[in-house]
């Protein structure tokens, strides 16, 4: 039974309301999180609203070209030939099967970490922490995968997947901890636990999990069981992005046709009234986090398993980061997450290709990158209006 807070009570103490009016208030929640504050009011509420459903689709798409048109601007002015390194990076990324199933098992971290930060930043927890997090999921998984040797495929896979998941999820409820029970900032906090995560795995693959046959920093491969099955003969394309899809559907169920989605927007969308309708802060961030962080790690288990079959420092390189972007060019939606996530794949498959096709250095692509998140926050606050 849910209590009311300070600003529920009645002179005769806290309230307690029985299940229909709790359903009552959920039915009236749309209302109280209009930018006028419901009927009757000022127009001055603080929150905004989406003005066109179709406005989510053609803004993005706006956001993604217009910054491909001013990273063209730039590189002319470094002397090179849009067109031309253009078509390198589309032709390298999304011109032929080897290319596109490249592109495919990039995407699927990006996939996975970004409808993992979706869950998160539904409900207003900020994190940026998915890059610790694949690091430590891709440790369960490369554990595992050197120390369960002679177990079937079919088992192993599926408890290196768990394993993953729970060790990403781990580190994520460091933050979600002291953010729920001292209220410790989330950002700060996660970006430590990225830095945390890199140094242990540096010193684990240069020190005791270290393969001798090599002088690399890495660790032996592991057991062909663990191996994710190959979809497309001749290519890399693994499971693990079959995975990454139904990891995004299965978001979307949550956030959009549960009542535990309905409860993580209510949060987000307005802390007090979620509050006054008894839903607990410390339990919600608790669960974001811990399925935000459980998704990431489970991206690193389809590196270590579907990829590299290793464990080095440099397995995820800034996977984390970048579904911050895949997520915000979503606009925190988890079915278009997966278009998004194969957009910045191909941007990030194609710019090696980009450099030796046209000479233009490949960091420009995170410029690109950069652009196309400016142009989606602009976008965002042109397709929002006060009522």
């Amino acid at each position: 039974m849910a209590k009311f807070s300070q600003g529920g009570r009645q002179a005769g103490g806290s309230v307690q309301r029985d299940e229909s009016s709790t359903k009552k208030f959920f039915n009236q929640l749309p209302n109280l999180l209009r930018t006028d504050g419901g009927e009757g009011g000022d127009g001055k509420g603080r929150f905004l609203i989406i003005s066109s459903r179709r406005s989510r689709i053609v803004f993005p798409v706006a956001s993604v070209v217009a910054a491909l048109l001013l990273g063209a601007v730039f590189i002319a002015l470094s002397g090179h030939d849009p067109v031309a390194a253009y078509a390198s990076l589309f032709m390298e990324a999304f011109g032929s099967v080897n290319g596109i199933t490249d592109t495919l098992v990039k995407a699927a971290p990006l996939l996975l970490a970004g409808v993992g930060l979706v869950v998160a930043y539904k409900s207003s927890i900020w994190t940026i922490g998915a890059e610790g997090q694949i690091l430590f999921g891709a440790l369960a998984a490369v554990w595992l995968g050197l120390n369960l040797k002679g177990v079937p495929g079919a088992l192993l896979i599926p408890t290196i997947m768990v394993a993953s998941f729970l060790a990403g999820a781990g580190l994520a409820m460091v933050a979600g901890v002291l953010k729920a029970k001292i209220g410790v900032n989330e950002i700060i906090t996660t970006l430590m636990l990225n830095n945390i995560a890199s140094y242990f795995i540096l010193y684990l693959v240069s020190g005791p999990m270290k393969t001798p046959e090599v002088g690399y920093n890495q660790t032996r491969i592991i057991t062909s069981e663990a191996f994710l099955p190959i979809l497309v003969q001749n290519t890399r394309l693994h499971a693990g992005v079959l995975l990454a899809i139904l990891a995004a559907i299965f978001v979307y169920i949550l956030v959009e046709k549960t009542s535990l989605g309905y409860k993580i927007k209510a949060v987000g969308h307005s802390p007090k009234a979620a509050r006054y309708a008894g839903i607990s802060m410390s339990r919600n961030i608790l669960i974001v986090m811990f399925l935000s962080g459980g998704l990431a790690g489970l991206a690193g288990m389809g590196e270590v398993l579907g990829v590299h079959h290793l464990l080095m420092l440099d397995i995820s390189p800034g996977y984390g980061y970048t579904a911050i972007l895949v997520a915000l060019l979503a606009r925190l939606n988890p079915i278009a997450t997966i278009a998004s996530a194969f957009l910045f794949a191909g941007l990030l498959n194609g710019s090696v290709a980009m450099q030796r096709g046209a000479g233009v250095p490949s960091s420009l692509v995170l410029i690109i990158q950069a652009l196309v998140v400016i142009f989606v926050l602009a976008s965002e606050y042109a397709t929002r209006e006060k009522r």
